[in-house]
């Protein structure tokens, strides 16, 4: 037995890009642009949708989003440790091996996560890359598009921090449904 891991980002602008507009004939429409330079918040998320515990942990980081951010998301949230990155417990070994699938984000693929995979494997996490152009395989994704285009249709944050709130919000009503909907698997098996 594994758990298995999807982990992907999201990033989320405090207002949606218009697509189209009304205005009567032979009068130019004008639409109000707001761009989100500086207010882009990018959420990281790791779903475990199946086993004994499945569950949903997810952090915010504002601004861009590089390896030190993925890495330490996944050492502390996904691998649950509390020490600094890429310093293993002595004698620590998950109980059940972990598998993270990842796609091909150069993020995932940098130096610095390939310098860390060694020390992952000594506690029992590997990374398992998708296929190029394959994000569909990666279960996570359904969850992006249904937070952004329906649990926030409407976006209109004044401040980074209404939307990371609101962001957050969104994922832990999802969260709490993933864990009240297999509560009772254990149960009927």
């Amino acid at each position: 037995m594994i758990d298995l891991v999807f982990l992907d980002e999201s990033g989320f602008a405090p207002t949606l890009p218009t697509g189209y507009s009304w205005a009567r004939k032979g009068v130019r429409a004008l639409v109000r642009d707001e761009s989100p330079q500086g207010r882009r918040l990018n959420v990281v998320g790791a779903l475990t949708p199946l086993g004994p515990e499945p569950s949903l942990v997810w952090a915010c980081t504002p601004g861009t989003f590089d390896a030190v951010a993925l890495l330490a998301f996944l050492w502390h949230e996904v691998a649950g440790l509390a020490t600094p990155v890429g310093e293993v417990p002595p004698g620590y070994r998950r109980a059940r091996p972990l598998v993270v699938v990842l796609d091909n984000y150069s993020v995932h693929r940098s130096k610095a996560v390939k310098a860390t995979e060694p020390a992952l494997a000594r506690i029992g996490v590997r990374l398992f890359f998708l296929p190029p152009y394959s994000s569909d395989l990666n279960r996570i994704e359904p969850l992006w598009r249904q937070v952004k285009y329906h649990d926030l249709p409407v976006r209109r944050d004044q401040t980074l921090e209404a939307l990371r709130i609101a962001v957050e919000n969104a994922l832990q009503t999802h969260a709490d449904a993933l864990t009240v909907a297999t509560k009772d698997l254990p149960e009927a098996a």
